[in-house]
Formats: structure tokens, C-alpha cells, sequence
């Protein structure tokens, strides 16, 4: 499994910015895709996830202004981050996992991308 994000950047509070993270060598018809970030200093948390058959899962503190979204045909996922805030700078992850495991705990995800950096000021 290769995965492969992109779309970061450096906005202003407010701003916003779309992530994709493409995925190949492998049949995604039963994985979950999520999106991961790692703050410095700070452990990678949970952002977003989308599975195969639509289920939508996004962490508190950014309800409400993200959006995640997956292209099941081009094996793609989106993060579309409005109302960006100085908090939400870190390097965001794409991650796959298979199988039952918490979809909240990084551990439980077999395959990672990158990473890209987004960085909001104020």
C-alpha cells in the first residue's frame, strides 16, 4: 500500500485548504482512510476518517470545519479544512487500516503517507 498526500501549506486564520491523499497497491473496498496530525512536541491525534460505505468520523475539536470526503473510484480521500486556526498546524498524516481495531488510536492503522505540513497564523 502507497499513500500519497498533499495540499498543505501556509494560510492565515480564517483561510482555508484542501488535503487529498491518493492510494494504490492494494483493493480499498474494505479499509478505512483517516486523516492523522502531529503538532511538535505533541502525539500524532485523530482528525477525520472515511470509510468505504460512506461512515464519517471526525475528531471534537474540528466538527464543524473540516470535511472529509473520499472518491472510492480514484482510491482518494480529501480533507477540506475551512476556518483554519493557529492550532491546527501540524504535519496532517493519511493513514489505512483494515479491520476492526479503534479507528481513533494511530496504532491501529498498518499504512501511512508522508505527511504534509499546514501551517495557520494568526
Amino acid at each position: 500500500v502507497q499513500l500519497q498526500a498533499s495540499g498543505g501549506g501556509s494560510v492565515q486564520a480564517g483561510d482555508s485548504l484542501r488535503l487529498s491523499c491518493e492510494a494504490s497497491g492494494h483493493t480499498f473496498s474494505s479499509a478505512l482512510m483517516a486523516w492523522f496530525r502531529q503538532a511538535p512536541g505533541k502525539e500524532r491525534e485523530f482528525v477525520a476518517a472515511a470509510g468505504w460505505g460512506g461512515g464519517i468520523y471526525y475528531a471534537d475539536s474540528v466538527k464543524g470545519r473540516f470535511t472529509v470526503s473520499r472518491d472510492n473510484a480514484k482510491n482518494t480521500m480529501y480533507l477540506q479544512m475551512n476556518s483554519l486556526k493557529p492550532e491546527d498546524t501540524a504535519v496532517y498524516y493519511c493513514a489505512v487500516k483494515f479491520g476492526s481495531s479503534s479507528k481513533y488510536n494511530a496504532r491501529s492503522y498498518g499504512y501511512w503517507g508522508q505527511g504534509t505540513q499546514v501551517t495557520v497564523s494568526s
